[in-house]
Formats: structure tokens, sequence, C-alpha cells
């Protein structure tokens, strides 16, 4: 898990940077919205490689949907951590009891 602490923490550190210095702090400055945007192209890019099965690009577009999970998560103020801490809690629950369990469901 370290490389998603470690692009965390890159995505981080590029907050409040110069947006013609790097793409991500491009995204960053245009918004939570615009970032949650992107994330979901990028997934979307992913399921049409898993459904035609090239696994190749399915792993590419992975890195991209991780990316960019990231970085909406950084332009929300979200840390990684939280996320972790909350598949952990999750660890070992039948995803049906766990389902059954949230409010509004």
């Amino acid at each position: 898990m370290s490389i998603l602490h470690d692009l965390a923490a890159t995505i981080e550190s590029r907050k409040g940077a110069d947006p013609s210095s790097s793409w991500t702090a491009k995204l960053l400055a245009k918004g939570p919205e615009k970032c949650a945007e992107k994330f979901g192209e990028e997934a979307i890019e992913a399921i049409i490689e898993a459904v035609k099965g090239d696994r190749e690009k399915l792993t590419s577009e992975g890195a991209d949907v991780l990316y960019h999970f990231l970085v909406m998560l950084a332009a929300r103020d979200v840390p990684l951590d939280d996320v972790l801490n909350e598949l952990a809690r999750r660890q070992g629950l039948s995803g049906i009891d766990e389902k059954a369990a949230r409010p509004n469901t």
C-alpha cells in the first residue's frame, strides 16, 4: 500500500502549486467538481476495457482510476487513510450485511 500513500502525499504536495507546473495542480485548481468529473471519465474508460477484456489497457486505466480517485479525495480533504480505515472496518463482514446496516439503503 505504500505506493498509494506515496501517491497521495505527492498529490497533497501539489495543492496550491502553480497549475502550469503539474497536471495534478491543474486538476486541483479546477475544483472538486472537476476532479470528480475526471474520476468518473476514467472509471468509464476502465469499465470499457474490462468489458473488452483487454488486460493491458485495463491495467493502465486502473492506474488512472486510482490516481484520479486520490485527486478527488484530496480535493475534498479526505485522507486516504480514512478510506482504508473504512475498508478495514468492513473486512470480514458479509457485503449483504454491511449494506443492510447502512442508513438509507
